[in-house]
């Protein structure tokens, strides 16, 4: 019987193979389980009712993207590449690196400033692939897949280790009740204060990761030539 209440991983098994709708494969594996779980089916509803309303802020990412998808139809991208392209100084390593600097700062402040949807692909990857283009010419697929790559995780490295460094964090709040549960009293202030020195160096590895990938471009670009 036990095995029985694992019917629902199954079934999303089985959907996802299948391509099935994701939303309702996922309610139907709730359902199933909760059924064979011996609970209500009106229990069921209203479980998954509370879920929804508890979590409904996350519905708020989609308004995001259809503004994001509004601008980039209204040449978002191609203004920042045009931007980006009058600045003699810029390379895609200081466009990269900047952006990891700015990002970490906000997120210690708890400012809600970047995103991959927001931020990495409208803005700072065109930016960045407009910076090695004005410098190398034009870049091949592969190099842009770089520049995207490191783009994306400069965004989580920047979100990540800048957050644990504001007081009042998601982050530090859970890190300080698990460190509680394990006997370890620790304060916020704390765990805020630790994370500022790895802070610091994953703004320092960062840049060093886009000084390389900078003069792998650069060689590249030279070999093309």
């Amino acid at each position: 019987m036990v095995t029985l209440k694992l019917i629902g991983i199954l079934i999303i098994v089985i959907g996802f193979l299948l391509k099935m709708d994701t939303i309702a494969v996922v309610i139907i594996a709730g359902i199933t389980t909760g059924l064979v779980s011996g609970i209500g089916f009106f229990d069921i509803l209203t479980k998954l009712g509370e879920a929804f309303v508890q979590t409904r802020y996350m519905t708020v990412f989609l308004l995001t993207l259809s503004v994001v998808g509004i601008l980039e139809r209204n040449g978002l991208k191609e203004q920042a590449a045009k931007c980006i392209g009058e600045m003699k100084s810029a390379t895609t390593g200081k466009v990269l690196s900047m952006y990891m600097i700015l990002r970490t700062i906000f997120a210690a402040l708890s400012l809600r400033l970047g995103g991959h949807v927001q931020f990495i692909r409208p803005l700072i990857y065109p930016m960045a692939q407009a910076a090695g283009e004005k410098k190398n010419g034009l870049l091949s697929e592969d190099e842009n897949e770089k520049i995207k790559g490191v783009a994306c995780a400069i965004e989580n490295y920047g979100n990540f280790f800048g957050q644990n460094i504001f007081v009042a964090s998601g982050g530090v709040l859970l890190i300080v009740g698990t460190l509680q549960e394990l006997g370890i009293i620790v304060t916020p202030y704390a765990v805020s204060k630790a994370a500022i020195p790895i802070g610091i160096i994953a703004v320092i590895f960062s840049i060093i990761q886009n000084k390389f990938l900078e003069k792998k471009i650069s060689k590249i670009g030279g070999e093309k030539k």
